[in-house]
């Protein structure tokens, strides 16, 4: 059966998974969501023997219904290669009494390599299969990760270009390296001299400008997004924890059918709400801890049903989480609202204009699933150190936030359900914090020298993601103000 998308902001809206991919981002400034989540047509049991490319199939193709058998598998087999250094693609680490999902074994080695590996393969078989003359222009706000991730997915993929926006000094030295060394003619990346926020919200000004759309479109472009408001980045999340909850029955570590909670560090709330995707399509996931930095914005919504962006933003040594608009969540609100796309529009436009909204009584009781949490950045070291102290597993500080929340949810709740805690990036692009964090000695090491020295305390060798970079030429020093994301992408398209 055919699965068709509308957005939160307009349920008369119906386009397929190929056109909501194109799209990214739906017309009204609302994301797409399918008219149902779907459910798996194939057991549990079914599942504990397949391999991490079979499970995806098993998960997409109950999403991404135009596409054919050939076409999806095509995608999956060209996405989960020899790019990932492991053959399991996201291998379960079992360190006390948390399963660490390894997230972060790509190319770029962060989570994002997970659906950013598939979506150029996605977005050019959904142009061929729309009959697509223009070069679809991919534009992205990063708040670190999603940017490299996603221009090493889209280099050189023919009929399309790739444009990134960071914050200058708003992400780690490894994540500005492996972003302005990047090779690719269809690659460009400027900083912008604001936080994550400024981006995003200047990505999505950008989209919602139809004037500029019609520009770009008699020049012979149109826009597409590789962020988690592209429904073609989401849908492949979903099979990640799929895959988690078969390893775990694979593994005999549970039974079949037992429940589990899932713990992911949370900015944007693509990853997370990829896990309740996971929980509707039929796995037994209990709960979804909702982990934040001191960017808690997340933290205080789920507490109190009011998500209030307007407070101090907040650098922290987890960067890919200082975000105080998280998008994604707009898909879930749109859920809790019992797909009242009026009444998404109208919270949506008290976050724009006056930085806030409030949810019913009704809505939030349709939240009881998540589990709000989070981590001061001295509860995120003194986890890094602990966890490292008695098992020698180095955590970076995103899984570290993550495993924090966990531990005191269990402390309180007294819950002792197994957990998963999605392990989003690998350790090696937050040396500095992770190094000083087990022992102050390292404050006063370079960055170079910190590399080796951590691959010596983990006993990783390090990723050839970062010993590309160590000498890699920086070919991207475009900067920008907020204000002119949008002069910059004209004269990048040199329109």
């Amino acid at each position: 059966m055919d699965l068709w998308y509308k957005s939160t902001r307009d349920s008369g809206m119906k386009i397929s998974a190929s056109e909501a991919i194109l799209k990214g981002l739906a017309p009204d400034g609302g994301l797409f969501v399918p008219e149902r989540i779907p459910v798996l047509d194939v057991s549990l049991e079914e599942l504990k023997d397949m391999s991490y490319q079979e499970t995806a199939y098993a998960v997409m193709k109950q999403f991404l219904t135009d596409f054919t058998k050939e076409e999806l598998k095509d995608c999956i087999n060209k996405a989960y290669d020899e790019k990932f250094d492991t053959e399991e693609i996201a291998p379960l680490a079992k360190v006390g009494d948390t399963y660490f999902l390894e997230l972060f074994h790509g190319a770029t080695i962060a989570f994002k390599d997970m659906a950013l590996s598939i979506l150029p393969h996605l977005m050019t078989t959904s142009a061929k299969k729309n009959h697509v003359k223009n070069e679809i222009v991919i534009l992205t706000a990063t708040s670190g990760d999603t940017g490299k991730a996603a221009m090493a997915g889209f280099a050189d993929v023919e009929g399309t270009r790739i444009i990134v926006f960071y914050p200058k000094n708003g992400v780690s030295k490894v994540q500005e390296l492996q972003m302005v060394t990047q090779t690719g003619s269809n690659v460009n990346v400027a900083a912008i001299h604001g936080n994550f926020d400024d981006a995003q919200n200047g990505v999505k000004a950008i989209f919602e400008d139809q004037e500029f759309a019609q520009e770009l479109a008699d020049k012979g472009y149109q826009l597409s997004s590789a962020n988690s408001i592209n429904i073609g980045r989401l849908v492949p999340q979903v099979a990640y924890y799929v895959y988690a909850y078969a390893k775990l029955l694979a593994n005999e570590e549970i039974t079949d059918k037992e429940e589990i909670n899932v713990a992911v560090p949370t900015g944007n709330f693509g990853n997370i709400l990829a896990a309740y995707y996971a929980k509707q399509m039929g796995v037994p996931i209990a709960k979804l801890i909702c982990a934040s930095n001191e960017n808690k914005v997340l933290f205080d919504f789920f507490r109190t049903g009011t998500y209030d962006r307007n407070r101090a933003f907040v650098l922290t040594s987890s960067p890919s989480m200082d975000i105080l608009i998280s998008s994604n969540l707009e898909r879930l609100i749109y859920l809790a609202a019992g797909e009242d796309a009026e009444l998404t529009k109208e919270l949506m436009a008290g976050l724009k204009d006056g930085g806030s909204y409030t949810v019913t009584e009704e809505m939030r009781a349709k939240l009881a699933d998540f589990v709000p949490g989070f981590a001061s950045e001295g509860d995120t070291a003194a986890c890094i150190k602990r966890i490292y102290d008695k098992t020698g597993y180095v955590l970076d500080t995103h899984t570290a936030v993550a495993a924090h929340v966990c531990e005191q949810y269990r402390r309180k709740s007294g819950d002792s359900r197994k957990c998963v805690a999605a392990s989003t990036a690998s350790p090696f692009k937050f040396a500095r914090s992770v190094l000083t964090a087990i022992d102050s000695k390292y404050e006063a090491m370079d960055d170079l020298a910190l590399l080796h020295e951590l691959q010596t305390v983990s006993g990783v060798d390090m990723p050839g993601a970062v010993r590309e970079i160590l000498d890699a030429k920086v070919l991207h020093t475009l900067e920008c103000d907020a204000g002119q994301m949008k002069e910059t992408v004209r004269e990048v398209l040199k329109i």
